[in-house]
């Protein structure tokens, strides 16, 4: 094979911070090349370099042994790069032709060529076979299929080097299944592949070869049949890390959270609920899988009585909590994880101290005789600071200049420290670097063990199956279906998560025996 990219002491440098270090990356005509890191690695910098999105500080890009200078997207694609995001740029209003018509311009200016850019888009579907209706209009496609479409868009304009920015984050099992079988198809017609993700399960799949940044630098490349998971992940960390989790077998209590029949309103940004059943009870985790978007967040403001309820009834510990504020809720033995740390779960401008209490202050020991208890309250802190290995100077310092990591760790030890009877977790690993989620998903499993309910909500698969006693499968604001995670079927969690209810899919598989 020849080198298709060669990226070449590639410098870029912010403000404290050398994102790329020197860093030479080669990708082969033909080749699935997996880009791997920790957040803040460098991969997402490299890789807007070489589409033009930012300018390198020093260093050389080569395209098939010929120096480059790439000052813009433009130039990107005028030099055969394409990039597809990982959020999509597509107009819903429009059909797939129309969305690929805005992208190029029509050879009979000032007229369109509409039948011949359908024309082009077909040919294009029959040699990459990513299927998809060049007249359907974009809001009536599936994520998989809007993906397919970005795809199209990039390939249009004569791509031959096709960045992936984390292209499976919004896709169920089987849509990053079909994925792959374009990915394999254009690589064989030459392509030269970069697929930037974070999970190791995927990287060993599709790949050929696998470069590992760590701190703007290249830690290695190596060839993806030559290494393991375990070896990766080590790579990424610097250190062993756990991929795996020694569970110890379940023990269900009483149940400490029921959603019986919930229906909430929908709205035009949310899904609303539509008659949600479900329960956790003390000593286990239910998993709630599903793609982002399906009712998730609905359930938990549900829960946590931001949201109302139309009909049904959500109780915890046997009590219904309807016409309850998130405070009485809060009180009852709730804590959550929320979704976004960030904007829900911290105020940046607070210190790490007040961060902490945020939900207890209120109560003796922190506040005596409506007074605070400094000493308490600092000792507290620092405790708790030394128990969830929390990275900072010291209680005082704010929790808006740490890192995304240390962040959730504050949230972690907050939440946890109240002993909640139950826990919603949404997203608790999410934007987190592997050792970090490692040491976060163990916490969740010791409060499991300690006896806690845990309500975990999450878009990776890998981490609803790593740590679940159970998983509900949400689609379009309703439970597709409840499973065991110990017996676990991938092909049907896949199924479910595109609409098809656990029911019929044993009826199918129970017809497809017999025949």
């Amino acid at each position: 094979m020849s080198t298709a990219v060669r990226m070449e002491e590639i410098v870029k440098r912010y403000p404290g911070v050398m994102a790329n270090d020197h860093i030479t990356l080669e990708i082969e005509e033909g080749e699935i090349h997996a880009l791997l890191g920790e957040n803040g690695a460098g991969k997402t910098t490299l890789m807007n370099i070489l589409f033009g999105l930012i300018q390198k500080d020093s260093g050389q890009i080569y395209l098939r042994n010929t120096p480059v200078t790439i000052n813009s997207p433009s130039d990107a694609i005028a030099n055969g790069i394409g990039m597809v995001h990982q959020h999509f740029m597509l107009t819903p209003v429009f059909t797939v032709t129309e969305n690929i018509m805005l992208v190029d311009r029509s050879p009979r200016e000032p007229f369109l060529d509409h039948e011949g850019v359908k024309r082009r888009i077909l040919d294009i579907v029959q040699s990459s076979g990513l299927h998809v209706d060049p007249d359907a209009k974009v809001s009536s496609l599936c994520v998989g299929d809007q993906q397919r479409v970005e795809i199209i868009k990039v390939l249009f304009r004569g791509a031959k080097v096709l960045i992936l920015d984390e292209p499976t984050s919004v896709l169920t099992p089987k849509e990053t299944d079909e994925l792959f079988v374009v990915l394999r198809r254009l690589a064989k017609q030459g392509h030269a592949i970069i697929f930037i993700t974070h999970k190791l399960r995927e990287v060993m799949e599709i790949s050929d070869r696998v470069t590992v940044l760590r701190g703007g630098k290249v830690i290695g490349t190596v060839l993806t049949k030559e290494t393991s998971p375990d070896a990766l992940a080590k790579m990424m960390v610097g250190r062993e890390v756990f991929l795996t989790f020694e569970k110890t077998p379940v023990h269900r209590g009483q149940k400490m959270l029921e959603v019986i029949d919930v229906v909430t309103r929908a709205g035009q940004a949310c899904t609303g609920l539509k008659g949600v059943s479900l329960d956790v009870s003390a000593g286990e985790i239910l998993g709630i899988a599903g793609v982002d978007g399906n009712g998730q967040r609905e359930l938990v403001e549900a829960i946590m009585g931001l949201q109302p309820i139309e009909s049904g009834d959500i109780r915890i510990k046997g009590k219904s909590t309807r016409g309850c504020s998130t405070r009485k809720i809060i009180d009852m033995g709730v804590s959550n994880i929320p979704f976004q740390r960030q904007t829900e779960g911290l105020i940046l401008t607070f210190s790490v101290s007040e961060s902490l209490l945020l939900k207890e202050w209120r109560k003796p020991p922190f506040t005596r005789n409506g007074l605070f208890d400094k000493k308490v309250i600092q000792n507290t802190s620092k405790n708790l600071i030394k128990e969830y290995d929390i990275r900072t100077t010291g209680p005082d310092a704010k929790v808006g200049n740490m890192s995304g990591g240390n962040q959730q760790k504050v949230i972690l030890a907050r939440e946890l420290s109240r002993n909640p009877d139950i826990l919603i977790a949404c997203h608790p690993t999410h934007g987190l670097d592997i050792g970090a989620t490692e040491y976060v998903r163990q916490q969740l499993l010791n409060e499991r063990d300690r006896g806690g309910a845990i309500l975990l909500i999450s878009t990776e698969l890998d981490e609803i199956l790593a740590i679940s006693d159970r998983i509900a499968v949400f689609f379009e604001g309703q439970v597709m279906g409840v499973i065991d995670a110990a017996n676990a079927d991938l092909n049907a969690i896949g199924l479910m998560m595109m609409g098809i209810r656990l029911a019929e899919i044993k009826k199918n598989n129970s017809t497809g025996e017999k025949g």
